[in-house]
């Protein structure tokens, strides 16, 4: 049985996990890859915070991946050796016009590929399976 508060974080980032997977689902030249990359961001923002959720530990209101993976880290060490590339700068960056930038194709399926490994070592550490969530 999944604790009720840790299922809320781990659906909420399955939300931004099955967005993807739909935006995948269109032709290329339909696929919105700003909306890709945020939501890798969003969902590998929403794992770490689970993971951090059930240890117990605060985190405050932050999209900084690499600062979640260092708390992470102080838990379980081997969360230091997870990469997550630039995910953070999709966070904010590229929501806005100011710093108008548009992620590649390719860039979009590397955020994709992050946000895949990200799902499988958390979901081991919880010791949950995906199943469990929906």
């Amino acid at each position: 049985m999944i604790d009720e508060g840790l299922k809320k974080w781990l659906i909420k980032a399955f939300e931004d996990y099955r967005t993807i997977e739909n935006e995948f689902k269109l032709p290329k030249e339909e696929m919105v890859t700003t909306t890709i990359c945020f939501h890798a961001q969003q969902f590998v923002e929403k794992m770490l915070k689970s993971y951090l959720y059930s240890k117990g530990i605060e985190f405050g209101r932050t999209h900084n991946l690499e600062l979640l993976i260092k708390l992470c880290s102080q838990i379980d060490k081997s969360f230091s050796k997870l990469n997550v590339g630039n995910l953070s700068d999709y966070a904010i960056e590229v929501r806005y016009p100011d710093n108008f930038y548009i992620p590649t194709l390719e860039e979009a399926r590397r955020s994709f590929e992050i946000a895949q490994d990200v799902k499988e070592f958390v979901l081991e550490k919880l010791g949950i399976k995906e199943d469990e969530i929906r």
